[in-house]
């Protein structure tokens, strides 16, 4: 990405030393015409009967987030530095967008000890979903992991009391982003390992005579190692976010993901697993706790071909219900082709085709659309008739379009 650099020498404050400083202003305009389709069915008793439902967007995230972004640095000396990043999501589709810094806003200290870095940021269990996702978690090709994790983290988010961490124009609570965190990140130079731990503050008033008190709800911890040389990168993350901390109905969710990439030159190679399990106390019977597990895997690749480049993956997770209920699965196939006009533009096509199993068991995480953020005030997109005897059963989506960036 090409940026627009300011480079200024600035007095320090005190005496007449030199700061080095500077301002890099950056971002992202994307542009796209989507289809999203869905098809629901009847299942058990219910009379035979299919619903489909569609619908054609111009899309800003075919391929690459629309944002605009300013990041700075000042080196302080001593090979201390302090920076700051700010970036806002763009809506170029319909000219919204920079009414906050809802994708990162950060400030930090960093040093031959690493980084430390304060603000709203994402989360050190994402990192997997994305870093090894071929499509770069955008558009309709997005990892299937991330696309059910992050309906969960919502859904359950709302029916705890409503979103807190992840705020309603960022459609998730504490999965792909968290607020008020405080992050450390290990320091480049050692022999390829790199990693950092997260900690995010609830925020929420503690009262000394209520011992019931929720005030954990909103909180986050996690943390990420991993190990990169040459061609290959792998890496491990583990997220818990707090989404009812009171007794009874206290609610967790735990995330564990595994992911790797090998680049042999003539195709890059992607994979992760990862296990979620969401723990809610007293939801069972008698009181009991209940823990829904989602097991999934995506395996992919990228490819060069000119100019080009062609992408691929295939995902599927299964639900493991806590409930003396039934289970559910979901897979999904994902094609698409880059076409690199410049280093800053290109040209893009993806497809891709969901496929949903007992769906009924689990409509509103495993019945994924074709996007990663289900709730309909982010980025609309054709639901399924879940009610009447009807469940789930499949999608389909395509993305056409332009990238640039700057």
């Amino acid at each position: 990405m090409k940026t627009t650099t300011l480079a200024l020498s600035l007095l320090a404050a005190t005496g007449g030393a030199a700061a080095q400083s500077a301002l890099t202003v950056f971002g992202v305009v994307d542009a796209g015409i989507s289809h999203y389709s869905t098809r629901s069915r009847s299942w058990g008793l219910a009379a035979p009967r299919q619903v489909r439902q569609s619908q054609t967007a111009l899309s800003p995230s075919g391929y690459a987030s629309s944002r605009l972004g300013f990041r700075g640095t000042e080196d302080l000396g001593g090979g201390l530095a302090a920076g700051f990043w700010l970036e806002a999501p763009l809506a170029n589709d319909n000219g919204g967008g920079i009414g906050n810094f809802g994708r990162r806003s950060t400030l930090s200290l960093s040093g031959p000890f690493g980084e430390l870095r304060l603000g709203r940021d994402y989360t050190a269990s994402f990192w997997n979903d994305g870093v090894f996702d071929p499509f770069g978690v955008n558009g309709v090709g997005t990892n299937l992991i991330a696309v059910v994790n992050s309906n969960l983290a919502a859904s359950r988010a709302l029916a705890t009391g409503g979103l807190l961490n992840g705020a309603l124009s960022a459609g998730t609570d504490s999965y792909l982003r968290t607020s008020n965190a405080l992050s450390y990140f290990l320091p480049p130079g050692l022999g390829g390992f790199y990693g950092q731990v997260q900690y995010a503050l609830h925020e929420n008033v503690k009262a000394s005579d209520a011992s019931d008190s929720p005030s954990g709800r909103g909180r986050y911890a996690g943390a990420r190692v991993g190990w990169t040389g040459g061609p290959a990168d792998v890496a491990l993350g583990y997220g818990e976010s707090t989404l009812m901390s009171a007794a009874p109905g206290g609610e967790k969710i735990r995330s564990l993901n595994l992911g790797g990439s090998y680049d042999f030159g003539a195709v890059k190679l992607f994979g992760e697993w990862s296990r979620v399990r969401n723990t809610r106390d007293d939801a069972g019977p008698f009181g009991s706790r209940v823990t829904d597990r989602y097991d999934g895997f995506v395996a992919g690749l990228n490819m060069p071909v000119g100019p080009g480049l062609v992408r691929a993956s295939f995902a599927r997770v299964n639900f493991s219900n806590g409930m003396p209920a039934g289970n559910a699965s979901v897979d999904k196939l994902a094609l698409g082709y880059v076409h690199n006009l410049s280093r800053r533009t290109a040209l893009y096509a993806t497809v891709a085709r969901i496929g949903i199993r007992d769906g009924h068991n689990n409509p509103g995480v495993m019945g994924v659309t074709p996007l990663v953020l289900s709730l309909p005030a982010i980025f609309p997109q054709a639901a399924y008739v879940t009610k009447g005897g009807m469940e789930p059963r499949g999608a389909t989506g395509y993305d056409v379009g332009i990238r640039h960036a700057f």
